[in-house]
């Protein structure tokens, strides 16, 4: 992470078009990242696979006009773009209902790719993209290339396996999930649930991981490295919605951490960017730096 005026950063996963009552928005959680990454100023790319169809075509052009490079968008001609039919329950969280075997599932190993990912600062990654054995065999090899992995835990039934987690776990330096995640992991493991410092403590050494983020909604997140315990309040908004609040909560940490900002800044910055798009429509609303900068700076901004 020698890199300090501008880390580079790929994001592998899932892109797709979320089907909201009122119209589609482009996402999938590691789009979701590289999307917040690129505005706080990282160089962002994308590793992923659409259809050669109009919903891809559609997904492209989105893209690019994000200023986000589209060169490492693989297109499918067999099979379409991924979408993803969302809903917004009463409590203004989002559930998803996740087409199978749509271009995603089947990102194959390019050979510009491992150049790429070996000079790179980072690679992020999910658990929902391993539901494919051809898209999780190409982030295996990945991971073995990568000088700093962070696995972004995002569990989708029917599509989540403990054996995979294992497995992802294993290779992982950062490792960000909720409260709730945290509980359905440890218990798959064959631990008891007792407090979150016990069972992030458990996964830390199992695995032999250097850092752990818990996101808890409302009550805040926590952070574990090495034997350091950090946590931070939310920040409180009015909430529009909730979809992509994590992605971004792990794009603002990712961000200030490869920029040379201690733990506390980069959960500062953490926090900030998750009630900052939480306050806004979308995962992926409009915006420049500068707009958040403001939205740190107003009266709600920490002291």
């Amino acid at each position: 992470m020698s890199k300090i005026n501008q880390p580079t950063v790929f994001c592998y996963g899932e892109v797709l078009w979320d089907i909201f009552p009122e119209g589609k928005q482009a996402g999938g959680a590691p789009f979701n990242v590289a999307y917040n990454l690129k505005r706080m100023g990282i160089d962002t790319h994308m590793i992923s696979r659409v259809g050669a169809d109009d919903l891809g075509d559609k997904l492209i052009t989105k893209i690019k006009g994000w200023d986000l490079p589209v060169e490492d968008l693989q297109l499918d001609t067999a099979n379409p773009t991924g979408t993803v039919t969302a809903t917004i329950d009463s409590n203004n969280e989002a559930n998803y209902e996740i087409v199978t075997n749509v271009a995603w599932d089947f990102i194959e190993l390019r050979e510009d790719y491992k150049e790429q990912i070996k000079n790179a600062d980072a690679l992020i990654f999910g658990s929902l993209i391993a539901r494919n054995t051809t898209s999780y065999n190409t982030l295996l090899e990945l991971l073995e290339l990568a000088p700093y992995k962070v696995f972004d835990v995002n569990i989708r039934e029917p599509y989540f396996s403990i054996d995979v987690a294992k497995t992802l776990l294993a290779k992982c330096d950062l490792v960000k999930m909720n409260e709730t995640e945290l509980q359905t992991i440890t218990q798959l493991l064959g631990q008891a649930y007792t407090t979150d410092d016990d069972c992030v403590n458990y996964i830390k050494e199992r695995f032999n991981i250097s850092g752990v983020i818990i996101t808890m909604g409302s009550k805040g997140a926590l952070y574990y490295e090495d034997t350091l315990k950090y946590n931070f309040p939310a920040r409180p908004v009015t909430v529009k919605d909730t979809v992509g609040s994590g992605d971004a909560f792990l794009a603002g940490f990712v961000s200030k951490k490869l920029s040379g900002g201690s733990p506390v800044e980069a959960m500062k910055q953490a926090v900030s960017l998750g009630a900052f798009i939480t306050s806004n429509a979308g995962a992926c609303p409009e915006y420049v730096f500068k707009d958040f900068q403001e939205f740190c700076e107003s009266e709600l901004a920490f002291s």
